[in-house]
């Protein structure tokens, strides 16, 4: 056998193993020596200074093991041999003799265990941290004190003055409350707020752990803070009036008063001091001066209705109070929806107190609706129009808070000096001039079926600056509570047409031949010279003279005042100005399907006219008046005219201030709706109105004057709007009745009031107009419009048209009341109308006389649906019988964004 084949010879004594050991003890590789085999890291590499008995160890895990224990690894040891930079790295090479204060990282550990903190470090801290808080709260605790109810009565009155510095009125404050002891507390009213707002409260430590944390994370995501959620937690936030601030710092001490009124202060006490200190609405704070300001009763005398009801209005007056507040929020703090959320809230109230125990299941069954509550406005001072002043100023800052920084709680703090807008001797001179036509015509107890529930309603504005310096807002602010001045849902007539005008002179009538959707310059400006047809049932045409169709497939027939044709015949043309005069609604409902819906309602927009008050304006009828806006916004936009066109919006607070200073100053604030041309011409065409047209009883010797009148439909509203160059004053006048306990109410027709046929706007609004406007102008000189300068070009496009054959057309025109057939649509049109006696189909109102019938409607937005409109519609009109201006509430607020 050769030698290279010979197998070498089998060490002693272990087999492979034990010769694998012995071959790597015994070679002279990397491995020569284990690591720490010398008894130093670095001599592991066989580069340490200090020798060392030598150990043999069994294996290279054991080896690793011993370096480890020795201090250090082969790569450590290494480096450090080799003065490397990874000699010490921070946080790995920790001197293990060294003591620290915190052991962390963790010294003796490698890899993710050294920054896992031992059991002593955690629990130190945990004792630390909890220490601390205990200390804080201990301090915080001792620091504060349990509130005196007694103190939440010092809040200030607000003083609201004049145009010119003098006071107004003082209210506001402490003068609505009274505290009184428990035992004069109904104990229903103590147990209706217990079962609706803390069932805990009798067991509970008077904080609520859940509903602190909610708010602490609420601020902290930058949100709205949240209020107490327990008896004890709302009766110190009340308690604290002279903190109202929404930060973390005062939601702190809040928590600590809470903990110490819950601690140191009896059930009885808290209750007692949150049912006195809560507000109610109706500038009530405190259960007696709530009682009196609903039910003019102490609060002792309460029955549990009354209570669970009161109960109720703690989670907010103004949108639980049955009479409303549409002054702060005319869409959902209506009467209606108020009366409507109030007693469900009541009647969950009486049902948990059953539940509960608190109450019998007989004596709750008594009380199935809401109690009768009293006149809001119990206060004097706020009798006559000044309620109507207070309540429109406070709807301004409250609801422009983002401008003003006063929202509805800093009002209720008081100690405000507001300074309004109003001029005392012209509100004076209003409601003087609108008393003197009611008592000479407006007689109920002659006339019960025809003068019943007649109103008025009046704005003045200045044109120079938007500012609102005199209101009617109804008989008496403590008698009436709706503002006449602000919204109503009275719809305008044609007061509207002025905006149909403007439209034709800015934007121009679309070129017949072009597409539908057109640039400026193919279009064609109109003068107001142009001709259009005053043919009595007039078939309105699209701007490409195709037939007007509904989405039924029905044509419109335009009906004039008193159904008569005006103009030459076959074509019956007349000039725009002349349509203007004498109101005739054939020629601006085709006006406005020439120029494009669209551009209509731009215009109204521009004007002033808040566009959540526009009705309609996909149908022909909305060139003549089927919105509703307020008498304050009529008055604005046609101050925008007599300001050649700068629109300025109407405001009713010049400056507020506090004891610390300025709080809020208005800037006037002017955009060019329209140009110095268009708006002068207007103004021109509407002097003709006033001079020789329907106007004339609103002539004022020695001033020049320009206005429009409006009546609508069924004869349900009647306005006249006029101007001079120092003043702008809208006057409307409807039927509509008081009595809130009458269902399903709506606007009443004026046939036979004021032993007149029908109202119109050239009648009773008009005389008001002239009498008040001579008395405020009188000492002012009397100024000229400017003169204008020549626009447009003279369209004629009109065709004759054919007289109406005794057809179908003919046959439903002789229906005082055609019956609609409501029918969805996709666009914005008005809403469904059931057809009464008072409410027909909204397209049918009529100019100065017509038998049309109509009912305005509310647009809704979106999806709405549109009655089929009869062959002899006619339109919302001017000065004759025949206009209906139930538009509905909620459209036309002045300062919520509705109207104004």
């Amino acid at each position: 056998m050769s030698e290279h084949r010979r197998k070498p010879p089998q060490p002693q004594g272990g087999g492979r193993a034990a010769a694998r050991r012995g071959q790597s003890g015994s070679s002279s590789g990397r491995r020569a020596a284990p690591r720490g085999a010398t008894g130093s890291p670095s001599d592991a590499y066989g580069s340490g200074p200090h020798g060392g008995e030598e150990r043999p160890f069994g294996g290279r895990a054991e080896a690793r093991r011993a370096a480890q224990r020795s201090g250090g690894g082969r790569r450590r040891g290494a480096d450090a041999g080799r003065g490397g930079r990874r000699a010490a790295p921070a946080g790995r090479a920790v001197d293990p003799g060294k003591k620290r204060l915190i052991d962390y990282p963790r010294a003796g550990r490698y890899g993710w265990r050294r920054w896992v903190p031992s059991w002593k470090l955690v629990s130190g801290l945990g004792v630390a941290f909890f220490g601390s808080l205990v200390a804080i709260a201990g301090v915080g605790y001792a620091m504060v004190s349990v509130p005196d109810v007694a103190q939440t009565a010092t809040a200030q009155n607000n003083v609201y003055y004049w145009s010119n510095g003098t006071e107004m009125v003082s209210t506001g404050g402490e003068t609505n409350r009274q505290i009184i002891n428990l035992s004069q507390i109904p104990k229903e009213m103590q147990l209706a707020v217990v079962s609706q707002e803390n069932k805990t409260f009798y067991t509970d430590s008077g904080i609520d752990p859940k509903g602190i944390a909610r708010a602490m994370f609420n601020m902290a995501r930058g949100g709205d803070t949240q209020g107490g959620s327990t008896i004890t937690q709302q009766y110190v936030k009340n308690a604290m009036l002279d903190d109202q601030s929404q930060t973390v710092t005062r939601k702190f001490k809040e928590l600590f008063v809470s903990i110490k009124v819950g601690a140191s202060v009896s059930k009885d006490e808290i209750m007692a001091g949150y049912l006195n200190s809560a507000y109610y609405g109706r500038n009530a704070y405190g259960i007696q001066a709530a009682a009196r300001a609903y039910f003019n009763k102490d609060a002792i005398d309460l029955n549990p209705g009354e209570c669970a009801f009161l109960s109720a209005t703690l989670k907010g007056a103004t949108y639980y109070d049955p009479a409303g507040a549409t002054s702060i929020d005319p869409v959902n703090a209506t009467p209606e929806k108020n009366k409507k959320r109030a007693k469900l809230q009541m009647q969950d109230t009486l049902d948990k107190m059953v539940q509960l125990g608190h109450l019998d299941a007989a004596t709750r069954a008594k009380y199935t609706d809401l109690p009768k509550v009293q006149n809001p406005r119990a206060n004097s001072a706020l009798s006559g129009q000044t309620g109507y002043l207070v309540d429109l100023v406070n709807a301004y800052l409250v609801n422009n808070s983002e401008k003003t920084g006063i929202t509805e709680r800093r009002l209720r703090e008081g100690g405000l000096s507001i300074h309004t807008t109003f001029d005392k001797k012209k509100v004076a001179a209003l409601e003087k001039a609108v008393k003197k036509v009611e008592k000479a015509n407006i007689d109920p107890k002659e006339r019960p079926d025809t003068d019943t529930h007649v109103q008025f309603g009046g704005a003045s504005v200045d044109p120079a600056t938007g500012a609102i310096v005199a209101i009617y807002g109804g008989k008496d602010a403590t008698e009436h509570f709706t503002n006449n001045a602000d919204v109503t849902g009275a719809q305008v007539g044609s007061t509207f047409k002025p905006f149909v005008l403007a439209a034709a002179m800015s934007w121009g009538v679309r070129d017949p031949d072009g597409p539908e959707v057109q640039p400026q310059d193919e279009r064609t400006v109109v003068s107001p010279k142009s001709l259009y047809s005053g043919q009595n049932k007039f078939k309105i045409k699209n701007y490409d003279g195709t037939v007007w169709h509904d989405e039924n497939g029905k044509e419109w027939l335009q009906v004039n005042d008193g159904d008569e044709s005006r103009g030459t015949p076959p074509d019956y043309k007349i000039d725009l100005r002349e349509a203007m005069q004498f109101s005739t609604n054939s020629a601006f409902v085709q006006l406005g399907m020439d120029v494009g819906l669209d551009k209509v309602k731009e215009a109204a927009v521009n004007s002033g006219i808040l566009e959540n008050s526009l009705a309609g304006s996909n149908f022909p009828s909305f060139s003549i008046g089927v919105s509703d806006p307020s008498a304050i916004r009529m008055a604005g936009s046609y101050a925008t005219f007599a300001a050649s066109g700068k629109q300025r919006d109407p405001f009713s607070v010049t400056k507020v201030t506090s004891k610390d200073g300025p709080v809020f100053t208005h800037e006037v604030e002017t955009e060019q709706a329209f140009t110095s041309q268009v708006a002068d011409n207007v103004t021109d065409v509407l002097k003709t109105v006033v001079e020789a047209g329907t106007g004339t009883n609103a002539q004022l010797p020695g001033r020049e004057v320009a206005g429009k009148t409006g009546t609508t439909d069924d004869n349900k509203s009647a306005w006249f709007v006029g101007y001079t160059p120092q003043l702008s004053t809208a006057i409307s006048m409807f039927r509509y009745p008081d009595d809130e306990t009458i269902k399903n109410r709506t606007f009443l027709k004026m046939y036979g009031t004021g032993n007149q046929k029908s109202i119109h706007g050239a009648s009773f609004p008009s005389e008001i107009w002239q009498a008040y406007m001579a008395e405020a102008l009188k000492g002012q000189p009397a100024k000229k419009f400017p003169k204008p300068e020549p626009i447009g070009e003279i369209v004629n496009d009109v065709e004759p048209s054919p007289s109406p054959s005794p057809s179908v057309s003919e046959t439903e025109s002789e229906s005082p009341t055609p019956t609609p057939t409501p029918t969805k649509t996709k666009n914005n049109t008005p809403p469904p109308v059931e057809p009464t006696e008072t409410c027909t189909t909204w397209w049918n109102c009529e100019d100065d006389g017509g038998n049309g019938n109509g009912n305005g409607g509310t647009e809704t937005g979106g999806t709405e649906e549109s009655p089929t409109p009869t062959a002899t519609s006619s339109e919302t009109g001017d000065d004759g019988g025949g206009g209906n201006g139930n538009g509905g509430n909620g459209n036309g607020g002045l300062f919520t964004g509705t109207s104004g």
